[in-house]
């Protein structure tokens, strides 16, 4: 036991003389956060559209009216006018716009009389996400046209739907806190660890520990505790300026912290034991940091951090039912978002430390204490 902590307090030391790499480390999840979650916002807005309305009738003030109503209400939309229609859909081909909504001059007659009344809308539809929004925006705007009010007495005979949220809100930039801290785990475990045992074989330190009574167990246990501290600091910092940026209670309840800090723990175990597993042979730190790029590509977007994992393909969904990241998003977004014990993800708990056992187990029985 002396041993090891001899190489935990051997590991702190160096990264205490080198606190850049921690504060890297640090930042670079929370700008993810702040550029990913401005970037994305959820919903879809500001999509320029250019209008041709060619009718100057009753129905096509109104048509244009909806059409204003949408870029200033939900701000689907950045509406532009243009005259000549050629030059609008050429507009959009040319990519200055996403869409185009041409109104025919014989619009409001059409409506009157009701003789198959028609809206031109031309879409750019090699971006299916800006497509798919700005159809149904236009859409809708087109089709409620004749919605002149709001009736007083509702028609209690029509059948609807009433939407019930069971959580509070949650914008679009907090539900990626989960994914961002996943993240920091995974950049501390990439520069903690095996990261260390790497540099010192590269730059022929190991030598002069293999020379020492210190046992494989020893390094291994050590180097994962000492990038555990490490990390787990890390990732409760990010966790709590992510949480203060984007306005969500950093700690709520001790039985809610507490399970926010167990599934960092159990992750951090984890990520620590696997990369000591796949890197524990390596003898260039260029080896680590291609691996790191595409590792976290292969375990980061799978994990549900960004999109939801019920929407991939089977191959992929199947991927991530042993991605380990899957199973700390999963379980975070649970604690903080609605508040659940961590009784209530016990079985993202399980995973986590049967995956830690296993790697760990796997860490220690095929590393090799030679040269």
């Amino acid at each position: 036991m002396r041993r090891a902590f001899a190489v935990i307090e051997r590991d702190m030391r160096k990264f205490a003389r080198n606190p850049v790499i921690m504060v890297m480390a640090v930042v670079m999840p929370i700008v993810y956060l702040i550029i990913l979650g401005n970037s994305f916002q959820g919903k879809l807005k500001g999509l320029p559209v250019v209008v041709v309305n060619q009718d100057d009738g009753y129905w096509g003030k109104r048509l244009d009216e909806r059409l204003k109503a949408v870029a200033v209400g939900p701000k689907t939309v950045k509406i532009t006018y243009m005259s000549d229609q050629g030059a609008a859909v050429e507009a959009v081909r040319d990519g200055k716009f996403k869409g185009a909504v041409i109104v025919p001059p014989d619009f409001s007659r059409r409506v009157a009389l009701g003789i198959n009344p028609e809206v031109g809308i031309f879409v750019d539809n090699t971006d299916q996400i800006s497509e798919g929004a700005l159809t149904a925006a236009l859409t809708d705007a087109v089709n409620s046209i004749r919605e002149v009010f709001v009736p007083v007495r509702p028609d209690r005979t029509v059948v609807q739907a009433r939407r019930v949220e069971l959580y509070r809100m949650v914008d679009y930039d907090q539900s990626l806190i989960p994914g961002v801290v996943v993240m920091a785990i995974f950049m501390g475990t990439m520069i903690t660890g095996v990261f260390n045992l790497v540099m010192d074989r590269f730059l022929g330190v190991d030598e002069a520990i293999l020379m020492t009574p210190v046992t494989k167990t020893d390094i291994v246990g050590g180097l994962v505790v000492s990038g555990f501290v490490i990390t787990m600091f890390m990732a409760t910092i990010v966790y709590v300026v992510s949480a203060l940026i984007t306005g969500i209670t950093v700690i709520g309840s001790i039985s809610r912290f507490l399970g926010i800090l167990t599934v960092f723990a159990l992750t951090t175990m984890g990520l620590l034991s696997m990369m000591f597993l796949m890197l524990g042979r390596a003898n260039h730190p260029r080896i680590v940091g291609v691996f790191s790029g595409f590792m976290n590509v292969i375990f980061f977007f799978p994990s549900g951090a960004v999109y939801p994992v019920e929407s991939f393909p089977p191959w992929l969904r199947a991927f991530s039912k042993v991605n380990p990241e899957y199973y700390s998003v999963h379980a975070l977004k649970s604690i903080i978002f609605k508040g659940n014990p961590l009784w209530a993800v016990y079985g993202d708990i399980l995973f986590l430390t049967c995956f830690l056992a296993v790697m760990m187990t796997l860490a220690v029985v095929t590393f090799k204490r030679t040269l």
